[in-house]
């Protein structure tokens, strides 16, 4: 069924319709979730608080085709928020253990010794040059979204993932290969 159409039964309190909305994109969601969490029960608890939220907003949802951008930046403040009430903003440091811990057997999505360097990797970023470069290339969210999502301009969300490739570009020795231009030579 057509998104729209959804949309406007779901704002005709149809729960049924939410819910096919909801699960029509599932491990889109799950996903999102548990990057934010880094764990099944906590993921699920966010988009158990993302659901609530969502039938109880959906009337104040202007356009229906942003449903599906709408409902996932509910999910990300969800996430963010479980975590300060958890008080689990940690220190730089203590991030890098965290991201192994991620790449536990619980997590279906993240079994590969590449997965796990990337992961690596971008623990060593800052928190908001994570956030942005996940969005945008773990996720596939539009720079704009990612700017919805994170409720900063696009400019700082293009500069935060700018920034953060620059030195994960750094990190793995991406700049041998560049002249002093930028510009690839004898690869």
């Amino acid at each position: 069924m057509k998104v729209s159409h959804l949309v406007k039964q779901a704002k005709k309190d149809n729960k049924e319709a939410l819910l096919q909305l909801i699960m029509a994109d599932q491990d889109a969601y799950y996903r999102l979730a548990y990057a934010y969490m880094g764990n099944e029960h906590d993921a699920m608890d966010a988009m158990e608080d993302m659901i609530v939220t969502l039938y109880e907003k959906i009337d104040q949802l202007q356009k229906s085709e942003a449903f599906y951008s709408w409902s996932k930046t509910i999910l990300v403040n969800r996430c963010k928020t479980l975590l300060r009430k958890k008080g689990r903003f940690s220190p730089l440091e203590d991030e890098q253990e965290e991201a192994l811990a991620a790449f536990t057997d619980d997590n279906p999505y993240h079994h590969t010794e590449s997965e796990l360097d990337m992961h690596t990797l971008l623990s060593h970023l800052n928190a908001p040059q994570r956030e942005a470069i996940e969005l945008r290339y773990v996720h596939d969210f539009p720079y704009q979204t990612i700017a919805d999502m994170t409720g900063v301009p696009l400019g700082t969300v293009k500069s935060r993932i700018s920034q953060g490739l620059h030195k994960l570009k750094a990190m793995i020795g991406g700049n041998r290969y560049e002249n002093d231009r930028g510009e690839i030579t004898g690869v």
